[in-house]
């Protein structure tokens, strides 16, 4: 696990994100240790030495709300904030919540080895993952994000179930926080060491006020005329999407989607939370369309990438002006879902990038972005060939206070770092892959044209070939790749363990 612990209040602040803004924000302390109240005091004053507005009841204006609950005892979804607080304080939207919650260390250990043990078993049972608040399937989502994540994300998602909670932080200590883990949708579980208690609480009210700072861009917008039924049909791209998605999924890069009913029994899902999260979104650019072919959204029903039909697709030509979502063409009979959040950011990086007209070897004329194939999913990347791949990392402060999917704020940083890769920036350039880590969440891989090769064909035999490994497991902070001898750059373990 990657551990944060900056020495100074001073060295947090010289790492900010720029774009932060004030965000009033409610404490409400619910049940808990003495400990848990005394953090969400402190966090308190954090924020109001930050500047921010800090309320003791919500309002019409209030962004986001923090309180507690028990470690290890499930919180009744009628006491859940995240599911209630809008009702409740009859507010116009619902806030944003986190919970924070106290576990004393003799009772973590022991659990993260019985977790650890647990997902080491050959099939998922019950009988060994019998925590209170899991639904009848939940052992079953938590061994598979265990065998995804490790025990620390098998962990995230029990305190997720148990609190009613997508973002919790989770102290750890007895007297006093010796660390916190700060959870999100994603998986991310990144470490805050409290060495020093100003810089602790520093730290942790940036991650709420990051997450606070960004906007969702999921509000898409359709653009007229329609794609006809004749012109779809006359496209190689969706086959070649259908086949691109078989392909990453025999090579399992694709993890499961979580499934929130699967995890913890709710009555309904509202406005709070959907009902399953994709696990990632891969698209292709069209040149007879002019536009970008992307995988549909996964948040309002599942689908299955590693076998995707031509209703899986939708058509991109553009951002909305105010980055709020895509601008998308329907295309004439298919049901045309919404696509994946992802798409802001996939259409996005092509104005920051040259574009190039196609050769003779095509068989068209056509201007196109420097990037023909972009590939979004929750994997790491733990080592690359420099001579045939680039790495294009995200500005620091990313790496520092990761953000979420879905989210204005991770749009631009994946267009800034794919804006700065060399091979991207020069066509002529032999390496035609690129990717960035997303700290936290996963990575974004990008292929450019290559003559003969089908869409992602080029990702998909250099993952064969070795020259870009794709792990399990996310760096949760700053990390850097060491070369070996081999010449390859490779991610070390202590980043991912």
């Amino acid at each position: 696990m990657t551990a944060m612990s900056p020495s100074s209040v001073e060295q947090l602040t010289a790492i900010e994100h720029p774009w932060l803004r004030r965000s009033p924000i409610a404490l409400l302390p619910g049940p808990g240790t003495s400990l848990a109240h005394r953090v969400l005091d402190e966090l308190s004053a954090a924020l109001a030495g930050q500047g921010q507005e800090v309320q003791p009841r919500p309002n019409s204006d209030t962004a986001g709300i923090i309180t507690t609950a028990e470690f290890g005892k499930p919180l009744p979804w009628r006491r859940a904030l995240m599911f209630t607080a809008r009702a409740r304080y009859r507010l116009p939207r619902q806030p944003t919540v986190f919970t924070v919650l106290h576990a004393q260390p003799a009772e973590l250990q022991p659990l993260l080895d019985q977790l650890a043990a647990y997902i080491e078993e050959p099939t998922p049972r019950r009988d060994l993952c019998d925590y209170p608040g899991l639904a009848p399937q939940g052992h079953e989502v938590i061994f598979e994000q265990g065998r995804r994540g490790g025990p620390m994300l098998a962990l995230l998602r029990l305190v997720q179930a148990q609190a009613k909670c997508i973002r919790t932080i989770l102290v750890v200590g007895e007297d006093e926080p010796e660390r916190a883990f700060t959870f999100d949708l994603a998986g991310a579980h990144p470490e805050t060491l409290a060495d020093d208690a100003r810089a602790f609480y520093r730290d942790l009210t940036m991650r709420v006020v990051t997450a606070l700072s960004t906007s969702e861009v999921t509000n898409h917008q359709v653009m007229d005329p329609v794609v006809t039924a004749a012109e779809w049909a006359r496209l190689d791209t969706p086959d070649a999407m259908v086949r691109a998605g078989r392909e990453l999924g025999t090579r399992r890069f694709f993890t499961r989607m979580l499934v929130i009913s699967e995890l913890v029994q709710l009555p309904a899902l509202n406005d709070a939370v959907a009902s399953q999260y994709s696990e990632g979104c891969f698209a292709t650019w069209d040149p007879r369309l002019h536009a970008l072919i992307a995988t549909v959204t996964g948040s309002a029903r599942p689908v299955d990438k590693g076998a995707l039909t031509h209703e899986d697709l939708a058509v991109i030509v553009g951002v909305r002006p105010d980055g709020l979502g895509a601008v998308v063409r329907q295309v004439e009979g298919r049901p045309n879902h919404s696509p994946s959040s992802e798409s802001v950011e996939m259409r996005g990086m092509d104005e920051e990038l040259p574009w190039l007209k196609l050769g003779p070897e095509w068989g068209l004329q056509a201007r196109v972005p420097v990037v023909r194939s972009k590939l979004h999913g929750h994997r790491g990347i733990s080592a690359y060939d420099p001579g045939m791949v680039e790495f294009a990392p995200l500005p620091p402060a990313f790496h520092h206070y990761p953000v979420s999917c879905a989210t204005d704020a991770q749009a631009r940083a994946i267009a800034h770092a794919f804006s700065h890769a060399h091979c991207l920036q020069n066509p002529d350039d032999p390496r035609q892959v690129a990717f960035t880590i997303l700290p936290g969440h996963g990575a974004a891989v990008v292929e450019k044209w290559v003559p003969g090769k089908q869409p992602f064909e080029t990702i998909w035999e250099y993952m064969d070939r070795g020259l870009i490994q794709v792990a399990s497991r996310v760096p949760q902070g700053p990390f850097s790749y060491a070369q070996e001898s081999s010449g390859l750059m490779v991610l070390p373990a202590h980043y991912t363990a």
